[in-house]
């Protein structure tokens, strides 16, 4: 039987230990859809209800896993639909290799049925390696390097095969003129540190800060142990960028949570109060959040060279992975035996987590949404994955979910868009099927896409060994940050045509698909509802009522975004007197005394 193009392919992915491919078919594709059929669906070929959501899933399972994941689509439109995704994968900086159909050579050019310009439609989002294979002596030099360089660089790439030349026989490249020969599957791997020098400057910065404040983002997190060592010696309070907040767990009395518009008092605190700043792993975007200009000597430690000096005035940047580097380090640095600063921010973290806990317990109409990740924290399983999606749910992701144990969380941290979360969670699931995941998602991106993603959910829950997976809704009817938005940033009322979503039964909805479903509107059943979820036997959707009206307000909302709320209600906001009243009982919070 002879092997064709796409017969290579899925082998080569099987060579690649490529477990699945997420995606949807098309006749772009058929080539390939017919060599999955040859192969035993080995790789498994996940059928996703969008493209979009294939690459979200792919996005979500090597964010976890640490692998690479892969995608696949039709030519035209199935290609477009992968963007949304691809360009999530981008900017957090995860390996993604979409393989794409395209017309078949003999049409191109002739403006033929799904005809489009495929090198220039991912010339940005794939610019790290974008190729189209035209010959079958191009593989598999050609997916190899998709692989390698995502792998590598961290980005998503992508190799375009035209429709015909998938059904070609394949012959590999020859060892002759203009032909490119590859080499067997590898994961090599380096310890990359800076200079000697270097790194006893760092150590000078650091050794001579009285108040030191750390930032870790997602490129810490093979350096758990030595952060925390760090972290000791120099009595330094440790903030984390949003795809960090896995790094370290939240029970460390010197972890001040997540930082920036979605952050905690003690975090902005730390940053603006320290001397010297130390950077691991992290790319976090808003300097203003970091400390003024001037006040603070700073270090950074990144893998990448793009990044360091980025964000903020750096005195030492250190280019090397950060486990490798710390350990470098360590050594030269001195204990600091005055630990006042140290004390400082432990009382700061201590006070904030009794205010959190405090602004979670208010009454609402009818659940404080604070409240339902409060739950949750108390109930989390060591082993858990949670998944956010963007809008206000982020919010309550970001300042009341509790990190503990071996859990890891995620979102769509820099392109901030709707519709990750249960894709990622599906993706999740593939990559640890025996672990418990967790999305939190709310209404607008569930009737986006959730809902339908529900389906295939269902469709794959057998194969995972725990099927515990609980989709929480956060129900609200609100397209809540974008209201909060017009409120804070522009003084407007909520405008109800483009803010209102329609109302449907998100529980009932996954019963009719053989999902457990949970309806929840009363906060004296919240924790009992998530301990149900929590030990379900089947994936559950927890559909919380929650109140629209609870202010995602930052612990540093400035003078302007307080007056522009004002001025929102002033305006007529159609639920002003609720909104006040909501918005005063949770910053009262923070005014409060804290039990000691």
């Amino acid at each position: 039987m002879t092997t064709t193009v796409a017969d290579h392919v899925v082998q080569r992915l099987r060579e690649w230990d490529v477990e699945q491919v997420f995606g949807y078919p098309g006749d772009g594709i058929n080539g390939l859809v017919a060599a999955f059929g040859a192969a035993g669906d080995e790789p498994r070929f996940v059928q996703a209800r969008h493209e979009e959501m294939a690459a979200f899933e792919a996005v979500g399972y090597a964010k976890f896993s640490g692998r690479v994941g892969v995608c696949a689509a039709t030519s035209g439109p199935g290609a477009i639909h992968l963007l949304n995704g691809l360009y999530d994968a981008k900017l957090d900086h995860v390996p993604v290799v979409a393989i794409v159909g395209q017309t078949a050579r003999s049409a191109m050019g002739g403006s033929y049925q799904q005809e489009v310009d495929l090198q220039a439609l991912f010339k940005d989002v794939a610019s790290e390696y974008l190729v189209e294979v035209n010959v079958p002596e191009q593989l598999p030099n050609a997916l190899d390097r998709a692989i390698r360089t995502a792998l590598a660089q961290r980005a998503p790439t992508a190799v375009i095969i035209p429709a015909d030349v998938q059904e070609l026989p394949y012959s590999p490249p020859e060892h002759e003129f203009k032909h490119v020969p590859s080499s067997p599957p590898s994961h090599p791997r380096a310890k990359v540190v800076p200079p000697d020098e270097e790194l006893t400057r760092a150590a000078d910065v650091l050794n001579a800060g009285e108040k030191v404040a750390i930032l870790i983002g997602q490129g810490a997190r093979n350096a758990v142990t030595e952060v925390r060592e760090v972290a000791e010696l120099t009595g330094a309070g440790v903030a984390k960028a949003l795809l960090g907040k896995d790094v370290l767990p939240d029970d460390l009395p010197y972890v001040t949570g997540a930082i920036g518009l979605l952050g905690t008092r003690p975090s902005y605190e730390l940053m603006r109060d320290c001397d010297t700043l130390l950077i691991v792993g992290s790319a976090f975007p808003y300097s203003q959040f970091l400390p003024p200009f001037g006040q603070a000597r700073a270090v950074q430690i990144d893998l990448d060279a793009r990044f360091l000096g980025l964000r903020y005035p750096t005195e030492v940047p250190l280019l090397g992975d950060a486990k490798s580097t710390l350990a470098r380090l360590i050594p030269l640095l001195e204990r600091k035996t005055e630990r006042g600063w140290r004390q400082r921010v432990e009382k700061n973290v201590t006070e904030w987590a009794d205010t959190v806990t405090r602004q979670a317990m208010l009454e609402a109409d009818p659940i404080n949404p604070m409240r339902i990740v409060h739950e949750l924290s108390e109930r989390l399983p060591d082993d858990a994955i949670v998944t956010a999606d963007a809008g206000s749910t982020a919010n309550w992701y970001a300042r009341n979910l509790r990190i503990r144990g071996q859990v890891r969380g995620s979102l769509s941290g820099t392109l901030a868009t709707m519709g990750p979360g249960v894709p990622y969670a599906i993706g999740a699931k593939f990559a640890f099927p025996d672990r418990p995941v967790i999305a939190l998602v709310g209404d607008g991106a569930m009737q986006m896409n959730g809902l339908a993603e529900l389906l295939t959910l269902a469709r794959y829950r057998e194969l995972w060994s725990d099927q515990r997976c609980v989709i929480c809704v956060f129900h609200n009817g609100d397209l809540n940050q974008v209201t909060w938005e017009l409120r804070a940033m522009g003084g407007a009322p909520k405008f109800e045509p483009s803010q209102s979503l329609p109302e449907v039964s998100y529980a009932d909805f996954a019963r009719g698909i053989g999902l457990g479903g949970i309806a929840v509107d009363d906060p004296a059943r919240l924790g009992d509802a998530w301990t149900t979820a929590l030990n379900a036997d089947v994936p559950t959707v927890l559909d919380v009522r929650c109140d629209p009206e609870v202010p995602p307000i930052p612990p540093h909302a400035t003078f302007e975004q307080l007056k522009s709320m004002t001025e929102a209600v002033l305006k007529g906001d159609p639920h002003a007197w609720h909104l006040v009243t909501q918005g005063l009982k949770t910053k009262m919070q923070e005014l409060l005394p804290t039990r000691t």
